[in-house]
């Protein structure tokens, strides 16, 4: 079985796994990164969305032999202490019921908010559509990444 030396949160991680392997599972079994979740297995809900340079990336499906060189950060690698504007916000805002989607939810508006500091209602919407809460608390969701990029 290959080595695979990943960039996880900011450190060098050696990792044994199939090439074929998901990230999702090298990083929840081989790492024990279980903030990630695995949800529909085939990148339609987003409870797997970790970022891989800076990019809000579905982990279910995307091979560890192609992650070489990359940037990986997940939701544990987001901020030291949990206090990212985006996981202050979804606080502030009591976002979560269940709470398995919400990392997802998470990385994905981080990534969104990186890269749009003034979103619409509409961008935000956009940005967010891709990942399902079992839930339904979008509203909350929403009303949390406008208040995170007033933060920001």
């Amino acid at each position: 079985m290959p080595n695979y030396t990943l960039n996880v949160n900011g450190q060098q991680r050696q990792v044994t796994a199939d090439e074929d392997t998901p990230l999702l599972w090298v990083l929840r079994d081989e790492l024990d990164l279980v903030g990630t979740k695995f949800g529909c297995g085939i990148a339609q809900c987003g409870a797997c969305t970790v970022h891989i340079d800076g990019v809000a990336m579905r982990s279910c499906q995307m091979q560890v032999s192609i992650l070489d060189g990359t940037k990986i950060t997940t939701i544990e690698g987001l901020s030291v202490d949990g206090k990212h504007p985006v996981q202050e916000a979804w606080k502030t805002i009591d976002v979560p019921q269940c709470g398995y989607c919400q990392a997802g939810q998470i990385m994905t508006a981080s990534a969104f908010l990186a890269e749009n500091k003034n979103p619409t209602e509409k961008e935000i919407r956009n940005a967010m559509h891709g990942n399902i809460c079992r839930c339904a608390s979008y509203n909350r969701i929403e009303k949390a990444v406008k208040l995170a990029a007033k933060n920001l």
